[in-house]
């Protein structure tokens, strides 16, 4: 299947502000694009890319005073499959895991895994190990926080969410994310979008979305604490620890937001 997807955000600056701005497609799904997903500003402006440190693809820019608006759109070919479920996946002992998962077992900005190892083990401790626990911790967090825009602030930790029972999609991977490391589960935040593929309507208006994705046996598997289901069309952006390596935008000076539109809208073949 087609996905048509992208993205435009506008802004007002009171002065030239240096941005970092991540919203290509990740370079994981790069191939699958069927043409490049450029970062384009209006008015134009000069930009630099590189690799961060998780290997996500960043834009670097100095926004000008008054109006910038940037965004990216392309098409991308999806197999239509539902994201992949194995429920024999193992969970691995902690001396057995790759190096390269032992930070996404640390507390991060928004993960105290201090404040909240005591009860995840309350919770979660008698649960079967593997995806079976992963599963309970997805199901215990949908159920123990209401969504609502209306919830989102932009510095609400695991911690928090979980003593306020309420957020959004960001919220309830933190929550995950945490309890899953308190729990010796490599996870790690993930973000980018998820289509309506698939599903009946009415249809929310698109938004980026956060999940998260979990190391078991010997790979990377998504879970989504937020609507707790497989979804068709989903298309990360970024990955990190935590929401604060991941901003879609993150800008080094004032502004104001005054436009915000996503987009994943099937195509025919």
């Amino acid at each position: 299947m087609r996905i048509r997807l992208g993205c435009e955000l506008s802004y007002d600056f009171p002065k030239p502000t240096p941005m970092i701005v991540m919203l290509n497609v990740h370079y994981s799904r790069v191939a699958s694009l069927e043409y490049p997903d450029h970062l384009i500003t209006n008015p134009p402006v000069p930009i630099q890319s590189y690799r961060d440190l998780f290997g996500n693809w960043c834009c670097r820019l100095v926004a000008p005073t008054g109006r910038l608006t940037l965004g990216t759109d392309s098409i991308i070919q999806d197999n239509g499959q539902i994201d992949p479920v194995c429920l024999e996946a193992i969970q691995h002992p902690v001396e057995e895991l790759p190096s390269e998962t032992l930070m996404f077992l640390l507390g991060s900005r928004y993960c105290e895994t201090d404040c909240l190892s005591e009860e995840a083990w309350r919770l979660f401790s008698s649960l079967p190990l593997g995806w079976p626990r992963v599963q309970a911790i997805c199901d215990f967090v949908h159920r123990h926080v209401v969504f609502g825009y209306e919830h989102s602030r932009a510095t609400r930790t695991a911690a928090e969410t979980y003593a306020e029972g309420r957020g959004v999609c960001r919220d309830y991977a933190h929550l995950a994310i945490a309890f899953c490391r308190c729990m010796n589960i490599p996870a790690r935040y993930c973000m980018g979008y998820i289509s309506d593929v698939g599903l009946p309507p009415p249809y929310a208006p698109n938004d980026f979305a956060a999940w998260i994705e979990v190391y078991l046996s010997g790979r990377w598997w998504v879970f989504d604490p937020r609507n707790n289901a497989p979804r068709i069309g989903r298309v990360m952006i970024a990955q990190g620890r935590d929401a604060a390596d991941v901003p879609l935008t993150h800008t080094f000076g004032p502004n104001m937001l005054l436009g915000f539109r996503v987009w994943t809208d099937e195509l025919a073949n």
